[in-house]
């Protein structure tokens, strides 16, 4: 208790973000890096493979979104009742997460196995990968009571401010995939040759390691909790605190899912290749923006700390120190990605339609990652404050009530080129509305009195 959870109120705080997110953005980017070694030999079976995954993908983010919408709730939640120092609450909140992940898991399952085909036509399947992209599913599926139990146990020792046991969790199921990836692909030693299949069963025993590592963790008492029968059983108040911060969440990582589909539709009017050029660049965007999430999840139990234990100049110091760095690191990741665009879509393939369609297209929907960063550290920050909804409006202002309208209509001027742009443009907006909807909170906070030396001290501009 004293070393994870009471230095998120003493511990100097740049030396804090770095000891939380770095274990975070080491996890994340290894999860991200699974996914471009698995899209690495995925292409060695033509764009419609890759083409394929693209559309499988808004599914994956379905029962991810359960996962990242539950652990946040459970993570901001655990975080307050810790700087409450009420340790009973703590693990009666832990023991929800078994019936939890495998209720929910079960529930997306059961969908794919039966309703495979017509999912993916709704998704914007095209007849030439419709073959690959039901293989993909149906398996990929299997692993989701897994990755749900393993993405809110994360979540959950996160809260309590221990960023490395998720760390290991995250990169020894990532690691272990993209070890199994090519065995299982191309059928290398003991393995049969499986194709697209084999890429996702590869993920699926991937995530059942990291499913049996957090359940580890939490048996052997090797976590800040203390789990007894007792705790298992459901508790209609602890769920309703869950979901009334983590519930937004998930709604807006569902609305994230259903804006990749509207996405993907529009982009398949252009052709397989045109999805194959989105699932390129999904799989190198996850680099560059997964260590936004890394920060992001060290960022929110501090501030969910410092809010329960009424530290207020503490707590705003810290989404402008996190908003900084994210930034300068992304200043970085843009030039690579910018000038390197050729070289980068090249180990993937080099099919001269696929390059010729990727290259502007990663350039173009890339070019905002810098008002990326600190809108997502806005975000956080209502999170930590329990202010579920309003986290959810500002990230719907993003990903959704913006991006869509926009999609739409630069699709109808500007054909494919548009749809590239839609992006972008809509980053910009939401970083301006979400940038004055935190300062307003600010200002709220020190005209209420709570943060007389904040300007001061944290090099926020005076009134």
């Amino acid at each position: 208790m004293k070393e994870y959870t009471e230095r998120l109120g003493y511990a100097p705080l740049g030396r804090l973000l770095l000891r939380l997110s770095l274990p975070g953005i080491a996890s994340t980017v290894t999860a991200s890096l699974y996914n471009v070694v698995d899209t690495f030999w995925v292409a060695r079976l033509g764009h419609e493979a890759i083409a394929a995954l693209t559309i499988v993908f808004p599914y994956q983010i379905l029962f991810i979104a359960v996962a990242v919408g539950t652990g946040i709730g459970i993570t901001s939640l655990v975080s307050r009742r810790f700087g409450e120092k009420n340790l009973e609450a703590t693990d009666h909140i832990a023991g929800q997460i078994f019936f939890l992940s495998a209720g929910l898991g079960l529930i997306f399952l059961i969908a794919a196995v039966l309703f495979s085909e017509r999912i993916l036509v709704a998704f914007g399947a095209t007849p030439d990968i419709m073959e690959y992209a039901d293989q993909y599913l149906v398996i990929i599926s299997y692993g989701a009571p897994m990755i749900i139990f393993a993405m809110v146990t994360s979540q959950l020792v996160r809260g309590s401010g221990d960023a490395v046991k998720p760390m290991i969790i995250m990169i020894s199921a990532s690691v272990l995939n993209i070890i199994l990836d090519p065995l299982m692909i191309l059928g290398i030693g003991p393995f049969p040759e499986m194709g697209i299949r084999g890429a996702a069963w590869a993920t699926v025993i991937a995530q059942s390691l990291g499913a049996a590592l957090a359940l580890f963790y939490l048996l052997a008492h090797r976590t800040a909790y203390k789990i007894k029968l007792k705790h298992l059983t459901p508790d209609l108040s602890v769920l309703r605190d869950i979901y009334s911060v983590g519930g937004p969440s998930m709604i807006l990582q569902l609305t994230e899912s259903l804006a990749f589909v509207l996405f993907n539709i529009v982009v398949s009017s252009f052709g397989s290749i045109a999805i194959a050029a989105v699932g390129l660049v999904i799989r190198i965007s996850d680099l560059a923006f997964m260590p936004i999430i890394g920060v992001s999840n060290g960022l929110l139990p501090i501030v969910g700390y410092n809010f329960g234990a009424r530290l207020f100049k503490r707590l705003w110091k810290a989404p402008l120190l996190a908003s900084l760095g994210i930034t300068a690191l992304l200043v970085v990741a843009t030039l690579v990605i910018e000038i390197l665009a050729p070289q980068i879509i090249g180990i993937f393939s080099q099919d001269p339609d696929l390059m010729e369609t990727t290259i502007p297209a990663i350039r173009i929907l890339l070019s905002t990652l810098v008002f990326i960063g600190p809108t997502i550290m806005f975000i956080t920050v209502f999170q930590g404050l329990g202010r579920g909804a309003m986290a959810l409006v500002l990230s719907l202002v993003r990903q959704f009530l913006l991006f869509i309208p926009l999609l739409y209509l630069f699709r109808h001027i500007f054909g494919l080129y548009g749809v590239w742009w839609s992006l972008p443009a809509s980053d910009v907006l939401s970083f301006t509305v979400t940038f004055l909807i935190i300062y307003r909170e600010y200002r709220k906070h020190k005209r209420a009195g709570y943060l007389a030396e904040i300007s001061a001290e944290a090099g926020v501009p005076a009134e």
